[in-house]
């Protein structure tokens, strides 16, 4: 496999990877660690910014309730200010040496709200693949037109991009159809 291939395959799994975290922050509905691990909590007197997930563990103890129990007990309260401060919509409580936090059922308004955001979050996936096919074929016209590589060469480099990018596509809309799922079931 050429280089180019090699390498526009690998950034587009990238891109996917990222979009699939990203989808994960979205809200469900039901209580899962996704929906905090990520938030940036200021810590230890401002000096350090970290994830939730570098701070504490966090469970889902049913289907609406998160428990965020940290490892230093003395940021309890920045983890909880981190969370608020999120805009997640999250309340969380301090119950001794954890953090509860309730989920909330979705309105049919708020469901709509958040997958629309999915929409905007898949669309914005799709033109970071499109950009990666769009550099990898200046690159094979940028080799063609230094002789590296020849017109038949050429012809079946731009194919196997644009076969990549198909592929990636058509990921990226299974994923919006399984969120998408995920979010209208009550």
């Amino acid at each position: 496999m050429n280089d180019i291939t090699q390498e526009t395959k690998e950034k587009m799994d990238k891109v996917l990877d990222v979009l699939h975290s990203d989808l994960a922050t979205v809200r469900a509905g039901r209580a899962s660690p996704s929906l905090v691990e990520h938030i940036v909590i200021s810590a230890y007197g401002g000096t350090a910014r970290l994830k939730v997930v570098e701070l504490a563990t966090i469970s889902a103890t049913d289907n609406q309730t998160l428990t965020v129990t940290p490892f230093d007990g003395s940021i309890i309260g920045e983890i909880q200010k981190g969370i608020i401060e999120s805009g997640g919509g999250l309340n969380p409580v301090i119950d001794g040496q954890l953090i509860r936090i309730a989920i909330p059922m979705l309105s049919e308004e708020r469901r709509l709200e958040l997958i629309k955001l999915m929409k905007q979050k898949l669309e914005n996936g799709k033109i970071m693949v499109r950009q990666v096919r769009h550099e990898a074929m200046e690159e094979i016209k940028k080799q063609y037109n230094d002789k590296t590589i020849g017109e038949d060469e050429m012809a079946r480099l731009e194919k196997e991009i644009q076969r990549a990018t198909d592929d990636n596509m058509s990921q990226i809309d299974e994923m919006g159809k399984r969120k998408e799922e995920e979010l209208l079931q009550i």
